[in-house]
């Protein structure tokens, strides 16, 4: 037999207790149906603590803004709602702009992003909310909606991109670009800019200067911050005053407990893809590896599921890094310009916030592949899509009774593929074969941990009329839990209605 290769979920202290609590989250789905998932409001509210910590640590003052499209959960923003003015809320939509303040944010702790049509723009501006700008053009249609509805000054920030830099010997050396996005205004294009940011000073107010990079790269990122503090130089020097930058997100999350399953999973990888071990996924999937004459090719779409610094932390080495041309910690750069900072975490501050589970409807053989099988979720890929978004993650195996995850006597590691409930062959939860510590049953649960960020409910539709999953946000209350839907939590009141 093969020797499984685990990928094991890091799981904190709330999350644990919650799947420990088997036969409640069996009683949900009895209630409520699979797939399933549940939340925990106040972990959100923890993680919103820990990137604060982080800005104490380095003596800054901004605001934390959750990234709303990384969620649609309503539990989630109430609860956020709740915490002080430092915690803000980044919707990319007009549709989440309305949510956010159904769900109690003022707009003056919205921060308007992504993608902007006319309705958005304008209910950005009637509300008082900040508008993130991509380009001259967005600009110039905002402007336009303030004095056409006669509205107030809108607070805007100029989103930057398109980045460049030289190392720091005299400002001379290798040049540095950062990697090309599709959001903001590229720096060799800003003069544009602020020539329309000066046109159209009785409508916008230059508050903050922003930047997107979709890398996990400190370095690329620590250089973009850097030319963000400069640019705001030649604001200044402009007559325009901005105050804050904003970074963005992509602090990320650890995924996986254990470094080491990480490191032997992705090795055996690309020898399954050489043909030196049997196969490790579905039809010899290579998750964007491929064998061209015994060697390995391309690059694994795969996200480092395992990150020793992720989240805050992340945060936390990014401002200890010197920028390069100045030599400055960032977080020095930005107290010496007395700026405030803004992050923008969706994944990173919904970390530990829920999971997603699954009810076991069918087990058979995965017939030319002995010893394994294929297993039959009440879920979809729509529905779950961490493997859309390479995050590679054993999921917890409740059985209907006995312990979570306990094997029987008799029975040890069996590998599954797990599918799902739509009649495609492309619906499959996980490409690779996984490993549990024995064979499911009908009946039983599996638990995909930490599934809050992109994964529950970010692709969901309702292809061949399978149900959406619905979401239940939970609360321990002394030995015991008790839940509500989503749309009916808030944080001032206990499960039943009573105040808090």
């Amino acid at each position: 037999m093969d020797v499984p290769l685990y990928l094991r979920p890091r799981v904190d202290p709330p999350l644990a207790s919650l799947l420990r609590a088997q036969t409640f989250l069996h009683s949900l789905v009895d209630a409520l149906g699979s797939p399933l998932n549940v939340l925990l409001p106040e972990v959100v509210a923890e993680n919103a603590a820990r990137f604060r910590a982080v800005y104490r640590r380095h003596h800054l003052s901004g605001r934390v803004y959750f990234a709303h499209k990384a969620n649609r959960s309503s539990a989630l923003v109430r609860r956020l709602a709740a915490e002080d003015a430092a915690v803000g809320i980044d919707v990319a939509s007009s549709a989440e702009l309305r949510h956010a303040l159904s769900c109690g944010f003022t707009g003056d702790r919205i921060m308007a992003t992504g993608p902007k049509d006319t309705a958005f723009l304008w209910l950005a501006a009637r509300v008082g909310a900040t508008v993130n700008l991509d380009s001259p053009g967005e600009l110039d249609q905002l402007a336009g909606l303030v004095r056409g509805h006669g509205l107030g000054r809108v607070a805007v920030l100029a989103r930057l991109s398109g980045f460049e830099s030289a190392t720091a010997q005299g400002g001379t050396g290798t040049r540095l670009l950062s990697r090309r996005s599709r959001f903001g205004t590229p720096v060799r294009e800003a003069e544009a800019l602020l020539s329309a940011l000066e046109r159209h000073a009785d409508a916008v107010e230059l508050t903050g200067i922003a930047y997107h990079l979709d890398t996990t790269g400190v370095e690329e990122k620590a250089r973009a911050l850097e030319q963000c503090v400069l640019f705001m130089d030649r604001c200044r020097a402009r007559g325009l005053a901005p105050r804050a930058v904003d970074i963005g997100g992509g602090f990320g999350v650890g995924y996986l407990a254990d470094a080491e399953e990480w490191e032997r999973w992705t090795t055996a990888l690309s020898e399954a893809v050489l043909g030196v071990r049997p196969p490790l996924t579905w039809r010899g999937h290579g998750y964007g590896l491929r064998n061209e004459g015994g060697t390995v090719r391309g690059n694994a779409a795969l996200y480092p599921a395992h990150r020793p610094t992720a989240g805050p932390g992340y945060l936390d080495e990014l401002l200890a890094l010197p920028a390069p041309v100045l030599g400055r910690p960032a977080a020095t750069l930005l107290l010496e310009h007395l700026h405030d900072l803004y992050v923008e975490p969706g994944r990173a501050l919904v970390d530990q916030c829920g999971l997603s589970l699954a009810r076991v409807l069918d087990v058979r053989p995965a017939g030319e592949e002995p010893g394994r099988y294929l297993v039959r979720l009440g879920m979809n890929a729509g529905d779950m899509s961490l493997e859309e978004h390479g995050v590679l993650m054993d999921p917890v195996l409740l059985p209907r009774g006995g312990e979570p995850g306990g094997s029987e006597e008799g029975e040890g590691p069996v590998g599954v593929y797990l599918v799902g409930n739509l009649c495609l062959e492309a619906d499959l939860i996980t490409r690779r074969l996984v490993h549990l510590p024995r064979l499911p049953r009908a009946g039983d649960l599996l638990a995909f941990a930490n599934t809050a960020g992109y994964a529950m409910d970010f692709h969901a539709h309702h292809a061949q009329r399978q149900p959406l999953a619905r979401t239940v946000a939970v609360e321990r209350d002394g030995g015991s839990w008790h839940w509500c839907p989503d749309e009916d939590y808030w944080p001032i009141t206990q499960p039943g209605g009573t105040s808090a």
